[in-house]
């Protein structure tokens, strides 16, 4: 069966909140997490590698496409997200998982590590925006402050205008580190159809908020960290500052792509994640 044909789930969080998913094969609990404007297909070049090994679960975040959640969350962040795939997992019975993430997926990833440890069997992860780990270092301060001005608070003005379509492109371009004019139209399509998630962060009174750096000092979970060659300076420097707090962790560079390392670079991303959890669980 394609990843196109497979049936969707959902299930309904103790709020109400409703998290629709694809689950397909045998083994150990993978969950798989997409970022800020993507949902449960950003996994679509991961997933005959992954479920001939793993039951894998690939889930659309609260705000993403096709959940229809519209409730208020002035307070939303990664660790919302966090602790919505804790009861997500309640919900279906699995007491831990390993957790495949990227971008914002890849920062409730993190998040879990700090507040939910004990459910966690791995973590590999592309990315994570985890503004304070390069705000707290000084030779990094700098380049968090010029990615704020650059595309955080443009952004956030749009959204806060309305404009909405805006916004996600300025999100975008900083995020894959392009011009807003030179983002493909078929990239954008996906992206306005998870506006509702990029807006609900973007308002956040906190979007990037700390991951506690004495638990993942002390984490012995195993943890995969990959970023790509081609990335944006602000990515680079989230990277040097959690692996100064976190060198236990494993850190990889994947040449020849950006950010999107899981879906421009799966004949890369793919093998060595599996020989990592291989290693790991």
């Amino acid at each position: 069966m394609s990843f196109e044909q497979l049936e969707l789930s959902s299930v309904a969080l103790p709020d109400g909140a409703v998290i629709t998913y694809v689950r397909e094969g045998a083994g150990v609990p993978l969950i798989m997490i997409h970022g800020v404007l993507g949902d449960y297909r950003s996994w679509a070049p991961q997933w005959e590698a992954f479920t001939k090994h793993y039951d894998c679960l690939s889930i659309s975040c609260r705000f993403s496409y096709p959940n229809g959640n519209t409730m208020e969350a002035p307070d939303h962040s990664a660790e919302a997200d966090g602790h919505d795939i804790a009861a997500f997992m309640d919900a279906l019975g699995i007491d831990k998982a390993i957790l495949v993430a990227s971008s914002y997926g890849a920062f409730a990833a993190m998040t879990m590590l700090g507040n939910h440890p004990g459910r966690v069997l791995a973590v590999a992860a592309v990315e994570p925006p985890m503004m304070k780990y390069a705000e707290m270092f000084e030779d990094t301060g700098a380049v968090a402050a010029a990615f704020r001005e650059a595309t955080v608070v443009p952004s956030r003005a749009a959204f806060e205008r309305g404009e909405d379509d805006l916004g996600a492109v300025l999100l975008t371009g900083g995020i894959r580190n392009i011009a807003p004019g030179d983002i493909p139209e078929p990239m954008m399509e996906r992206r306005r159809q998870n506006i509702m998630a990029g807006r609900r962060v973007a308002l956040s009174s906190d979007e990037f908020p700390l991951v506690d750096p004495q638990a993942l000092a002390a984490c012995k979970t195993p943890v995969l960290l990959m970023t790509g060659a081609k990335t944006a300076p602000i990515f680079t420097a989230i990277i040097t500052g959690i692996e100064r707090v976190m060198p236990q962790a494993r850190f990889e560079v994947i040449d020849g792509v950006g950010h999107s390392v899981a879906q421009e670079k799966a004949e890369v991303f793919n093998p060595m994640v599996l020989e990592f959890l291989q290693a790991a669980i």
